[in-house]
């Protein structure tokens, strides 16, 4: 067995490890989400460009989405366990602290008027997965139609940073080169909207 793994390629053994290490991170950037996901699909994107397995990009683009899907769903059905618990819980909790009061009604109005589509848009707008998706605990929509409308969110956001990632991985000859690029956009992307608020308010 040891000769055999010795004799294993550098990308398989890779591949192998990084696969199931970006859907473990995904997932918990999901449940906890401190973890930039975008930032590990961007990067992950650019590595799969330079390897020469064919279905390496379409592996990542899987393995992200179906990540973000399961993560979602499981701090949604959190979620409702704690709006259904008379003390709530950790959860719970967690989700209000991160969803501001003025982004939270803003979330409110949205799915008053687009109903599950605003999920999709939720999910590339920094910041604005945890509102929408405390809007939708607040409103006691079922876990199935928070699914229907998570699906095509997570798709679109795994295309959306996979695309940073391939950017990123086409311009430099070197992985780290693109990591870095793919990572400094999406933390761009992530920091834009809260200094442009904070620009806002100092000038009115």
């Amino acid at each position: 067995m040891l000769a055999a793994a010795a004799q294993v390629p550098p990308e398989s053994t890779q591949q192998a490890v990084g696969y199931p290490s970006l859907f473990l991170l995904i997932v918990l950037g999901a449940l906890v989400p401190v973890v930039p996901t975008g930032a590990l699909v961007s990067s992950a994107a650019v590595v799969a460009v330079h390897q020469e397995a064919p279905f390496a990009l379409l592996v990542v683009f899987g393995v992200s989405a179906f990540a973000a899907f399961l993560g979602d769903m499981a701090l949604y059905w959190l979620g409702r366990r704690g709006m259904r618990s008379k003390n709530g819980s950790r959860w719970l909790a967690a989700i209000r602290e991160r969803a501001p009061e003025d982004r939270l009604a803003q979330a409110q109005d949205k799915l008053a008027d687009h109903g599950v589509l605003v999920l999709v848009l939720s999910r590339l707008v920094p910041a604005g997965r945890i509102p929408v998706m405390l809007a939708c605990l607040m409103a006691k929509m079922p876990l199935r139609e928070f699914a229907r409308g998570d699906v095509p969110a997570c798709l679109a956001w795994a295309v959306t940073y996979q695309l940073i990632g391939i950017l990123g991985g086409s311009l430099f000859k070197e992985p780290w080169e693109g990591v870095a690029l793919a990572v400094g956009l999406t933390v761009l992307i992530s920091v834009a909207p809260t200094v442009w608020r904070k620009v806002r308010r100092t000038a009115s």
